[in-house]
């Protein structure tokens, strides 16, 4: 274990991490050729915890080959459930999950340390079971301390919860009961992408009509109601602010298709055109959830074409600087933030990069400069990058998951090798990265 002070002299706080598996870049390689898609690492780890709210099978298709999915699979066997992966020609990884035992009432630390979407099965546990324990949900250190779950709280305890907090050492444990849930009016003080889903999935087995203010709207939530409606839930409005769920005795089984990881796809269109140096096809995705990285590419010059399924990134003779604020979906998404600041670097001009809603996404910003990016931080939530600059290879951390695959663009574009360092955070997120990147031309080894 290493305390890495580099990463956290602006914040006056130390991050600790492990060193495990490493990539080895050798930068400036043209990049052309076409890469595909994965399933949607955030679709995907919701899917597991409905497996809870009915007695059949769910079978699930598309599933991205990552770590985050591995541990939901883990969580589903710890609690009761039956995995069974399912061979595909169609690749993709193809699961059937049915519950097999409703006792066990403890989400076991070990898994639940590792991933934050585990909050996800609290919900389910206590609309079937009555009672879940659990302690801290982990996953990318990029919030002020840990990152709080009082939004997912305060909404079961309206829906009839009672929430007890056991404190022991310098950890603690939360221990949730509840007879039966009711219906509940639940306003959401701060957008929340996982609150939504989680309470809105809790609330398909309660008694009444809960009705949720204020959610988030992206295309995973949409994705996770139409599921569950074609299951039997009765759920109007998710995609929008209001969402309202008629809760109902029981759900049935069904078929649910991942849709396209958008972050996966917008990684992949920023590293094309961050290159520069070759056509790229992005196939199965779907454009239409990345039209705030579009309208920023008209903007700067980027040469793009979008199909139904595709995106085609085309070379251009140069781009300019944008500034970008992250916002909630429809808005710029916080896990682009990363790749688009290595963009800044090597276009012409400033541009101002404002993150709003992660206070410590910006912390990489001092890799880069490391690397010989122009960046200037301003404060927590904001840098000004000044290009073009050249970006040289170094032996580098990987402080959290969105950031490596911005460091790996960066590396991938330097002169020179680089050695990323803590990858485990980039496979919980990135299905086989290397291996569609070496697709691309791309000059990258896995060392573990």
């Amino acid at each position: 274990m290493y305390i890495v002070r580099n990463l956290v002299d602006f914040f006056n706080k130390p991050i600790i991490i492990e060193l495990m598996a490493k990539f080895i870049i050798q930068g400036g390689k043209p990049l052309s050729g076409e890469i595909k898609v994965a399933g949607s690492k955030n679709a995907a780890l919701k899917i597991f915890p409905v497996a809870l709210l009915t007695k059949e099978t769910i079978r699930i298709s598309n599933a991205p080959e990552i770590e985050d999915v591995s541990r939901a699979r883990e969580t589903l066997i710890a609690l009761g459930g039956e995995v069974k992966k399912i061979n595909s020609p169609a690749g993709g990884g193809v699961f059937d999950i049915k519950l097999k035992s409703n006792k066990y009432i403890d989400l076991p630390s070990e898994l639940v340390n590792k991933f934050r979407a585990s909050i996800m099965f609290v919900g389910p546990m206590l609309a079937t079971r009555g009672e879940a324990s659990f302690p801290h949900p982990g996953g990318c250190v990029i919030g002020a301390g840990s990152r709080p779950i009082d939004m997912f709280l305060d909404g079961f305890k309206k829906m009839g919860a009672k929430v007890e907090i056991i404190r022991y050492g310098s950890g603690q444990v939360y221990r949730l009961t509840a007879k039966k849930l009711k219906s509940a009016e639940i306003f959401f003080p701060k957008i929340t992408v996982t609150g939504t889903e989680s309470l809105m999935m809790t609330a398909c087995l309660a008694e009444g009509e809960t009705i949720l203010k204020n959610c988030a709207m992206e295309p995973e939530i949409t994705a996770l109601a139409d599921f569950l409606n074609s299951i039997g839930a009765k759920i109007e409005g998710a995609g929008a602010p209001t969402i309202k769920i008629k809760g109902v005795n029981k759900l049935k089984g069904g078929e649910y298709k991942i849709i396209p990881d958008r972050i996966d796809a917008g990684t992949f269109a920023i590293l094309a055109a961050a290159s520069n140096s070759g056509e790229v096809l992005i196939k199965n995705c779907n454009p239409g959830h990345l039209e705030a990285l579009w309208s920023l590419f008209d903007k700067i010059g980027i040469n793009y074409v979008l199909e139904k399924n595709n995106i085609k990134i085309m070379p251009v003779k140069k781009f300019f600087a944008c500034d970008i604020m992250t916002h909630e979906y429809p808005g710029f998404v916080t896990d682009l933030q990363s790749p688009y600041t290595v963009l800044m670097t090597q276009a012409r001009g400033s541009s101002l990069i404002h993150e709003t809603i992660y206070d410590r996404r910006l912390i990489f910003a001092d890799i880069l400069t490391q690397m010989g990016a122009n960046i200037t931080m301003c404060d927590p939530h904001r840098a000004v990058v000044t290009g073009p600059t050249k970006l040289y290879g170094r032996k580098l951390i990987s402080p959290d998951l969105r950031a490596g695959a911005a460091l790996i663009i960066a590396a991938l574009i330097a002169n020179g090798k680089t050695e990323i360092d803590n990858i485990y955070q980039i496979d919980r997120g990135y299905e086989k990265l290397d291996e569609r990147l070496r697709n691309l031309g791309a000059d990258i080894k896995r060392i573990d």
